[in-house]
C-alpha cells in the first residue's frame, strides 16, 4: 500500500509553530498600528519617509553615541512588528486558506483551457486550408458576374440610348412648323441624362451621337431663346411660354432666367450710361460745324454748341425712357408667363424653379439694378458736368415729366387683372429720388429767382421807397410763370408753390418794414400826408398781389390752393395792417361826433321852425368828417364804382359804416328826454346820416342789418310809452 502523499509545508506553517508552549498573546485588533507608534516617534518616524536613507541613519546614530541603544530599541521594535504580523496573520488565516484553494482551482482550470484552445486553433487552421481554394474560384467567378452584367448593363443603355437619338432625329426631321421643339428638349435631356449617370463615355457609337446630339442642344438653345426673347420684346405670351417650356424641359430653366434677367439689366445700364455720355453729346451736336467735337474737363460743350448739345441730351433721355420702359415690360411679360405657367405631373409654377419665396421678384431685381445706376450716373453728371447740371436744373420740369411719363406708362401696360404690376409705390419712389438732386437745385433756382427780384424792389437798406406798379405787375407774373411751368405735375407743382409761399412770406415782411406808423400816418383831420400815400400804395400793391395769385390758385387742386393760403393770409393781413390804424383813427373820430348827441337839449318844447329845418351841430360835424374823409383818404383806396370789385379798403369802410350806424342807434336810443320836436329833430338827423353815409362811405342798402336797425328805429322814437309796453321785449332789443 503505497504511502500517502505529503503536501509540502505551507508557508503559513513554517512562519508560524501552533506547538509553541508559550505562545505570544495576539495583538487585539481594536489596539493600535505600531506603526502609528512609529509615526509620532522622533526616531522611527524616519523609516515612514518615502526618502529614507540608511547610511544617513547609520551615520548619525554612530555620531550621537549611544548606537547601542538605538540598536537595542531597532531589534525592540522589530521584535513588536513580527508579533503585530503573526498576530495579524493568525486573525486572517481562514481567508488566506480559501485564498489559496481558489487559487489552485484557478491554475487547473486555465491548464486544461490552454489545451482546448490549441486543440481549437488547429481545427482552424485546417479549415482554412480547406476553404482558400473554393474561395478563390468563388472571387473569380463573382468578378466574371460583375462584368458581364456591366457589360450588359451598358449595352442595354447604349441601345436605348440610341434608340432616343433615332426618336430625336426623326423629331427634328419633321418641318419647321410641324416640330415639337418641347418634346426634343425633353429627348436631349433623357439622353444627357442617360450618358452622364449611365457612365456610356468611350463607346464609339455613343460618342458620335453625343456630338450630334451638342450640336442639337445648341440648335435648341437657339431658338428657344429666339422665342422668349421675341415675345419678351413683342408681348406674346405665348412665345415666351414656348421658349421656357424649352428650357424647362432642357433642365436649364433657372441659369436661363439668370442670364435673361442679366441680359436686360445690362441693357438699362448700358442705355442710361448712353443718355449721358458727354462726350458723343458734344461730337454729335459739334458734327455739323466742321470744327472739333469734343467736350470740356467740366462737361460743358465748346463754345457755340451748347444748344444743340442741350437738344441731343434730351433726345438721348428720351431714348433712354423708351429702353428703360421696353427692358421693364419685357422683364414682366417673363414674369408674367412664370406665374402662369406650371410643372405638368406636380403643378409646380415654374417661377417657384427660380424664385424661392421672401426673395425680391425678378421685375423688382431688375428695376433695382436700373435705378441704381440711373442714380449713379446722375449723380455723377451733377457733381463732375456743370453743363448737364444747368440743362437738368432749368428744365427740371421736363426731366420730370419724362419719369412721369415713364412710370406711367410702365403702370399702365402692366397693370392686368389677376397679376401683380411690374412697379411698387416704393419702386417708383426710387426713381423720382434718384433725380432729387435736380429737384432740389431746381426749387432753389426758383426760390433765387423769386427772392432775388423781391430784394431789388424792397431794398433792406433803404425804407422809404415803394415798388412802382410795373414792378409789382411784374413779380405777380414771374410767380404765374412759375406756377404755369409746373401746373401738369402735381407733385412738383406742391414744391414748387412752397417756395413760392416764402417769396410771399419774404414780400410781406419786407412790405411790412415800409409800413408808416408814426403820428402823420394816423391823422385825419388835414389833407393826406406823403406817410399815408405810402401806405396807400403799400396797401393797393399787396391787394393786387393777393387778388392776382388767388385767381391763379383758384383754377388748381384744393391741395395746392391750401399750401398759398397761409403766406396770402399774411400778404392779405400786411395788405389791412397798412390801413387798418388809418381807418381805426377815422371812426374814433367820427364816434367822437356821434357821442356829441348827449351835448344836444331834445327836450326842448316850441322850437323854432327855422332852427328846426337844420340838422343838429354834431351831424353837421359828422357830414363834415365824412365828407373830408371821403375827398382826403377814401377816394384814393376805394375802386372806381364801375370795377365793382371788393377790396381790403371796402370791407373796412363797410365795416366803418356799420360801425357808425350801430353806435348811432346806441347812444341816440340813450337820449332824454326826448320831446316832440327833438323826435322831429332826431328823425332828421337819422335821415342825414342816412346820406352822409350812403354818399360818403359806403351804400346803406348794402350793409344789411345795421341798416335795417337804423330804419326801424325812427319809428320807435314816435311810439308812446303806453305803447312800447305792449311790444315784445325781443322786438324792442331787435330795433334798438
Amino acid at each position: 500500500m503505497a504511502s500517502p502523499r505529503i503536501l509540502p509545508s505551507s508557508p503559513l506553517q513554517k512562519l508560524a509553530t501552533f506547538k509553541d508552549p508559550a505562545p505570544i498573546p495576539p495583538i487585539s485588533s481594536s489596539s493600535s498600528s505600531p506603526l502609528d507608534s512609529f509615526a509620532s516617534d522622533p526616531i522611527f518616524s524616519a523609516f515612514l519617509s518615502p526618502d529614507f536613507d540608511s547610511a544617513r541613519f547609520s551615520s548619525q546614530a554612530l555620531s550621537s553615541g549611544s548606537a547601542a541603544a538605538r540598536a537595542e530599541s531597532l531589534h525592540e521594535a522589530i521584535r513588536l512588528l513580527h508579533r503585530h504580523l503573526r498576530s495579524e496573520v493568525l486573525s486572517r488565516h481562514p481567508s488566506l486558506l480559501s485564498s489559496l484553494s481558489s487559487l489552485r482551482s484557478t491554475s487547473s482550470s486555465l491548464a486544461s483551457l490552454r489545451s482546448s484552445l490549441q486543440t481549437l486553433q488547429a481545427s482552424l487552421h485546417r479549415a482554412r486550408l480547406d476553404l482558400a481554394s473554393p474561395l478563390r474560384q468563388a472571387r473569380h467567378h463573382a468578378l466574371q458576374l460583375s462584368n458581364l452584367h456591366s457589360a450588359a448593363d451598358l449595352l442595354h443603355h447604349s441601345a436605348r440610348l440610341l434608340r432616343l437619338s433615332t426618336r430625336l432625329r426623326s423629331l427634328l426631321a419633321l418641318p419647321s412648323d410641324r416640330r415639337d421643339l418641347a418634346k426634343a428638349a425633353e429627348l436631349h435631356r433623357e439622353i444627357s441624362l442617360l450618358y452622364d449617370e449611365r457612365g456610356l463615355e468611350g463607346i464609339s457609337a455613343v460618342e458620335a451621337e453625343m456630338k450630334w446630339l451638342s450640336e442639337v442642344g445648341d440648335q435648341l438653345r437657339s431658338d428657344a431663346m429666339r422665342a422668349v426673347e421675341k415675345g419678351m420684346d413683342e408681348g406674346n405670351q405665348n412665345d415666351i411660354w414656348c421658349g421656357l417650356q424649352v428650357f424647362f424641359n432642357l433642365g436649364e430653366l433657372g441659369r436661363t432666367v439668370d442670364a435673361l434677367l442679366n441680359k436686360y439689366k445690362g441693357i438699362g445700364v448700358k442705355s442710361v450710361g448712353a443718355a449721358l455720355d458727354m462726350k458723343a453729346i458734344s461730337a454729335a451736336s459739334s458734327a455739323g460745324f466742321g470744327g472739333p467735337g469734343g467736350v470740356q474737363r467740366s462737361g460743358t460743350p465748346q463754345i457755340g454748341g451748347g444748344r444743340r448739345a442741350g437738344e441731343a441730351l434730351w433726345e438721348r433721355m428720351g431714348r433712354c425712357m423708351d429702353e428703360l420702359h421696353k427692358v421693364v415690360t419685357a422683364v414682366w411679360q417673363l414674369q408674367t408667363v412664370l406665374s402662369k405657367k406650371r410643372v405638368p405631373f406636380t403643378q409646380v409654377l415654374f417661377l417657384h424653379e427660380v424664385w424661392q419665396e421672401g426673395d425680391p421678384l425678378l421685375t423688382d431685381l431688375v428695376w433695382e439694378a436700373l435705378v441704381k445706376s440711373f442714380a449713379s450716373q446722375m449723380k455723377s453728371a451733377f457733381t463732375t458736368s456743370s453743363f448737364v447740371k444747368e440743362i437738368f436744373t432749368h428744365g427740371y420740369p421736363k426731366l420730370f415729366t419724362m419719369v412721369e411719363n415713364l412710370l406711367e406708362r410702365i403702370s399702365r401696360d402692366t397693370e392686368v387683372k389677376g397679376v401683380l404690376p411690374a412697379l411698387t409705390p416704393e419702386g417708383k419712389e426710387q426713381l423720382v429720388m434718384a433725380v432729387d438732386m435736380f429737384q432740389r437745385a431746381f426749387l432753389g433756382s426758383c426760390l433765387s429767382r423769386l427772392s432775388e427780384y423781391v430784394n431789388s424792389i424792397f431794398p433792406v437798406s433803404s425804407r422809404g421807397s415803394i415798388p412802382s406798379k410795373d414792378q409789382i405787375s411784374r413779380i405777380v407774373l414771374r410767380i404765374q410763370e412759375e406756377i404755369e411751368t409746373v401746373k401738369l405735375h402735381g407733385h412738383l407743382l406742391l414744391l414748387v408753390l412752397r417756395e413760392i409761399g416764402k417769396v410771399l412770406l419774404l414780400l410781406a415782411e419786407r412790405a411790412e418794414y415800409q409800413i408808416s406808423t408814426g403820428p402823420e400816418a394816423r391823422q385825419v383831420t388835414g389833407p393826406v400826408t406823403p406817410f399815408q400815400l405810402k401806405n396807400f400804395a403799400l396797401c393797393q400793391h399787396l391787394q393786387e398781389i393777393h387778388t392776382r395769385i388767388s385767381s391763379a390758385v383758384i383754377s388748381l387742386p384744393q391741395v395746392a390752393a391750401d399750401i398759398l393760403s397761409p403766406s396770402l393770409g399774411v400778404i392779405y393781413g400786411v395788405a389791412c395792417d397798412s390801413v387798418t390804424s388809418l381807418f381805426q383813427a377815422m371812426l374814433d373820430r367820427l364816434e367822437a361826433c356821434i357821442l356829441q348827441i348827449h351835448d344836444q337839449d331834445f327836450g326842448a318844447h316850441g322850437m323854432d321852425s327855422a332852427v328846426d329845418n337844420n340838422a343838429s351841430a354834431y351831424m353837421e360835424e359828422l357830414q363834415k368828417c365824412m365828407v373830408h374823409f371821403r375827398a382826403e383818404f377814401l377816394s384814393k383806396l376805394l375802386p372806381s364804382p364801375a370795377t365793382r370789385s371788393e377790396t381790403i379798403c371796402t370791407r373796412l369802410v363797410q365795416r366803418m359804416a356799420s360801425r357808425v350806424l350801430i353806435f348811432f342807434i346806441r347812444h341816440a336810443s340813450l337820449v332824454r328826454p326826448l320831446s316832440e320836436s327833438g323826435k322831429l329833430r332826431m328823425a332828421r338827423d337819422m335821415a342825414e346820416l342816412e346820406l352822409a353815409v350812403g354818399q360818403n362811405l359806403f351804400p346803406v342798402e348794402q350793409l344789411g342789418a345795421p341798416y335795417r336797425a337804423l330804419r326801424a328805429f325812427r319809428p320807435v322814437i314816435f311810439l308812446e310809452t303806453s305803447q312800447l309796453e305792449n311790444l315784445h321785449s325781443f322786438k324792442i332789443c331787435h330795433q334798438v
